[in-house]
């Protein structure tokens, strides 16, 4: 755990040379789980946040921009989402937001740290802990990546809620997950994972696009802007399975009964979180 002088920072190997600093008001919890080291403490200026393995995930003040754009994007690009997998999601958030689709008829929830839950429930019940108990849910601990081996033409959307590619969450960066979670899907069905930084990892981000390329009808890179996220960016990856609907654009209106309940994910948004700066666009311009 990196607090120094009532400050934690977080430094990582995958974008060396540069650290962001919180500072802290009181650490409310710091236990090794199975799989990896888990703090939560309360800032001065994020509110409640939660570190695994030295870096942030969720703070209060600002996770909602990943959330509702990790969900949001996939959900409302495919035409008729039933079935939903979340893919890690431990904190709650995602499963937050797949809950506010009423046309959604069932939700697995396949988490390897049942410790990342355990934690959401009780210190995270006022912000991403919120839809554990929606009927349509259920929730299994184990490896996804074992789990989507037994899956065929089960889902319409898979959401990839993961850490970045080290220690329990390096399996799902791999080429072989990524054709299991295609024959996972339905016909039309969307994949939507986490896709790093295009400022630190676009060498990673086109590595993973190439492969995903090969087994997708249509592979796109967007992303959203979140302060406590290394740069201030985070991207998703999106591939959808044997269709040519354009994923950049809605397929479906927002209910109207979602509309007061979203603090960044809108129809604009969605269209305009496609469009990268040109280093990157130049990078992936013959996928995106």
């Amino acid at each position: 755990m990196s607090i120094e002088n009532g400050w934690f920072y977080e430094s990582e190997t995958l974008w060396s040379g540069q650290r962001f600093g919180l500072k802290v008001k009181e650490v409310l919890y710091h236990e090794k789980s199975k799989y990896q080291d888990i703090l939560v403490f309360d800032s001065e200026s994020y509110g409640r946040v939660l570190v695994l393995d030295g870096v942030i995930q969720v703070t209060e003040r600002d996770e909602f921009a990943y959330q509702e754009m990790i969900t949001h994007l996939p959900l409302f690009a495919h035409r008729n989402p039933k079935n939903v997998l979340i893919v890690g999601g431990g904190d709650g958030g995602v499963l937050r937001e797949v809950a506010k689709h009423p046309g959604v008829e069932r939700i697995v929830m396949c988490e390897i740290d049942e410790g990342v839950v355990d934690v959401a429930k009780k210190y995270f019940t006022a912000s991403t802990a919120v839809a554990f108990d929606d009927p349509r849910l259920e929730l299994l601990f184990m490896d996804a990546a074992l789990f989507v081996k037994d899956q065929v033409d089960q889902f319409d959307v898979i959401i990839v809620d993961s850490s970045d590619p080290v220690g329990p969450a390096e399996s799902l960066y791999t080429n072989s997950f990524y054709n299991t979670m295609k024959s996972a899907l339905r016909k039309g069905g969307i994949i939507c994972t986490q896709g790093e930084c295009q400022w630190l990892h676009l060498p990673l981000i086109k590595r993973v696009m190439n492969n995903a390329a090969t087994l997708y009808s249509s592979v796109r890179y967007a992303y959203t802007t979140i302060p406590t996220y290394p740069c201030g960016q985070i991207g998703f990856i999106l591939a959808v399975k044997d269709c040519e609907d354009d994923l950049s654009h809605p397929n479906h209106e927002i209910p109207q009964e979602m509309l007061p309940k979203l603090r960044y994910y809108s129809k604009e948004i969605h269209e305009a979180s496609f469009v990268l700066p040109e280093f990157a666009r130049k990078e992936l311009m013959y996928l995106v």
